[in-house]
C-alpha cells in the first residue's frame, strides 16, 4: 500500500507539472485560478482511478497504460488516435492563449461546472471499468473476451467514450474558455469515426456484438446517437 501510495503521489505531481507547462505557458501568467481548479480536480481524479485499477483490476491498468499509435493495430486507428492526443494538447494550449488574450469572459459558476463535468465523465469511465475488464485504451479483442451488456453499457454501446466525451467538454469551460469549445466540436467527428472503426473489428471478431447491437441501439448519447 505504501509503493501504491508513493506511486500515485509521483504520477499526480507529473501530471500536474506536465498540465501546468501546457497552460500556464501560452496564458503567460500563474495568475489563472481555473486552471489551478482544474488541475487539482483532473489529477485527483485520474489519481483515484489509477489506485481503483491498482487495487481492484490490475491487468485492465496495464491494458489502459498502453496508448498512442503504437498500440493500435489498425492503421485507420493510428491516424484517429494521433489526431485525437494532437487535439487535446491542442485544446489546452489554445485555452491558455484564451486566457493571455482575454478571448472569452466565462463566469465563474460555469468553470466550476466544467470542473463537474471533467469529474462526472471520468466517474463514468469508473463505472465502466467495473463492469468491463478489457477496457483497454487501444483498440483489440482478446481470446477469452466477452460482450458486455450490464451497467451503463446496458444503456450505450460506447460508454467509456461517453466519459470522455463529458469530460472534454468540461475541459475548456473549466479552464474559462468558450472557444476551446469549438475545437471539442472539431474533435467530434474524429470519436465517431473511432466508433465506425471499432464497431466493424467488434463485429468481425467478438462473438455476440451483432446481437448486442440489436439489443442496445445507441453508440454515445441515448436517444441520440
Amino acid at each position: 500500500m505504501t509503493k501504491l501510495i508513493i506511486q500515485a503521489l509521483g504520477t499526480f505531481f507529473m501530471g500536474a507539472v506536465i498540465l501546468g507547462v501546457l497552460l500556464f505557458l501560452p496564458a503567460g501568467t500563474l495568475n489563472y485560478w481555473q486552471a489551478w481548479a482544474f488541475i487539482v480536480v483532473f489529477m485527483i481524479s485520474v489519481t483515484a482511478i489509477g489506485l481503483y485499477l491498482s487495487l481492484k483490476d490490475p491487468a485492465l491498468l496495464e491494458r489502459r497504460k498502453r496508448i498512442g499509435p503504437a498500440a493500435e493495430q489498425s492503421p485507420v486507428q493510428k491516424i484517429i488516435i494521433s489526431i485525437g492526443l494532437l487535439s487535446n494538447l491542442g485544446l489546452l494550449i489554445f485555452c491558455g492563449l484564451d486566457r493571455r488574450f482575454g478571448w472569452s469572459h466565462v463566469p465563474t459558476y460555469i468553470s466550476l461546472l466544467g470542473d463537474i463535468l471533467v469529474v462526472l465523465g471520468l466517474f463514468i469511465d469508473i463505472l465502466v471499468f467495473r463492469e468491463n475488464s478489457y477496457g483497454a485504451s487501444n483498440i483489440q479483442v482478446e481470446e477469452t473476451q466477452k460482450v458486455i451488456s450490464t451497467g451503463p453499457y446496458a444503456i450505450v454501446r460506447h460508454p467509456m467514450y461517453t466519459g470522455v466525451l463529458i469530460m472534454v467538454l468540461g475541459v475548456p469551460l473549466a479552464l474559462g474558455s468558450w472557444w476551446g469549445l469549438v475545437i471539442v466540436a472539431l474533435v467530434f467527428p474524429g470519436l465517431m469515426w473511432r466508433i465506425f472503426d471499432e464497431e466493424k473489428l467488434l463485429e468481425k471478431d467478438l462473438t455476440g456484438y451483432k446481437e448486442y447491437e440489436q439489443k442496445v441501439r445507441y453508440r454515445l448519447v441515448p436517444y441520440l446517437w
